[in-house]
């Protein structure tokens, strides 16, 4: 499932300490985004920073570990839908599926924006996920997901990341982590 993630201390742990919640494991080595029910996981391919890991404001980095999805943006958007300022533009963009980096990072679909809970790691100061505006999101550039390509987000297909939306709840805990590097 996690390709012996689940023997990583800090997965095992999270996953043990909400083992009746749904949860979302984000492994930033493999660029992908696990959601674990108690009955099932799913997987999704995904892209992080193309700037590495790091929680710092401004880095456009991907922040490391426990959030949560403070809230849903997008709910019966089309797919494709751009959204600028968590708003909708009435634009609606036909994803690329060439590998093709455009100069813009589109925000498309769904919006799930996530709140740190880690003071001091991704919680207050200049490193608050949610200060960051750190989403999982749909993206223009589906081409590029599976490698690292995002400004700081965790970018998905829009049709993946329509599905996840329509199963996860505001608050649901969500883990971004990686094995080459700790955040503690």
């Amino acid at each position: 499932m996690y390709e012996n993630d689940l023997d990583f201390d800090l997965v095992e742990n999270f996953v043990k300490k909400n083992q009746k919640s749904d949860l979302i494991l984000i492994n930033i080595d493999q660029q992908k985004l696990f959601f674990k029910t108690r009955f099932r996981t799913i997987s999704f391919s995904i892209s992080s920073s193309a700037f590495g890991i790091g929680n710092k404001m401004n880095s456009f980095q991907t922040p490391l570990g426990e959030h949560i999805v403070a809230e849903k943006i997008g709910e019966d958007l089309p797919l494709g839908a751009v959204l600028k300022g968590r708003k909708w533009t009435k634009e609606v963009v036909v994803p690329i599926k060439d590998v093709i980096d455009i100069p813009e990072d589109v925000i498309t679909s769904r919006i799930l924006w996530l709140d740190g809970v880690e003071q001091g790691i991704n919680k207050g100061g200049d490193v608050d996920s949610k200060e960051r505006f750190i989403y999982i999101h749909g993206t223009a550039e589906e081409g590029l997901i599976g490698k690292p390509a995002s400004l700081g987000c965790i970018r998905m297909k829009n049709k993946d990341v329509i599905k996840l939306f329509n199963r996860v709840k505001e608050n649901t805990k969500v883990l971004i982590y990686s094995k080459k590097e700790s955040y503690l």
